[in-house]
């Protein structure tokens, strides 16, 4: 069996939980901070919660993908867990929220189930896995200053 391709980083955040998490479920927000989304938007009514469904374009070395998920997993101000239901690559989203001494402790974790590599060629899977673990931690920085100074 071949391992699904990981990305996983952590950032602290000098804001209390609550409030990353306030954040963090809005699906318009995630563009100001993440990256390689380009868009995002919530499709069902209501707050989020376990079957909320988002959509969204992640751009990864030039390339777009179009993508719908559904929230599987939604602990407020702790975890949730996003899989896609539409779109070029499986993936799972998660994020984790822990408070810990300065702050909120996030962690992002996305796992591909195709490789993110596959669209550009099996070969090509260190290489953009690589790129893309280096756009998810700068995008952390960028959400820890976002949120600093927004306070």
């Amino acid at each position: 069996m071949i391992a699904m391709p990981v990305t996983e980083q952590s950032v602290v955040i000098a804001r209390p939980p609550s409030e990353v998490w306030n954040y963090l479920t809005v699906a318009e927000n995630w563009p100001s901070w993440e990256a390689s989304i380009v868009e995002c938007e919530q499709l069902t009514d209501g707050d989020p919660g376990v079957g909320t469904r988002w959509r969204g374009a992640t751009r990864i070395l030039g390339k777009r993908f179009d993508w719908v998920s559904e929230f599987v997993e939604y602990q407020p101000a702790k975890a949730g867990v996003t899989k896609s239901v539409e779109g070029q690559i499986g993936f799972t989203a998660s994020t984790r929220l822990e408070e810990v001494d300065g702050g909120t402790l996030f962690t992002y974790r996305v796992d591909s189930e195709s490789g993110l590599g596959g669209i550009f060629g099996k070969l090509a899977d260190p290489i953009v896995n690589k790129a893309y673990s280096r756009t998810v931690r700068a995008s952390l920085d960028n959400l820890a200053d976002l949120l600093t100074t927004e306070s």
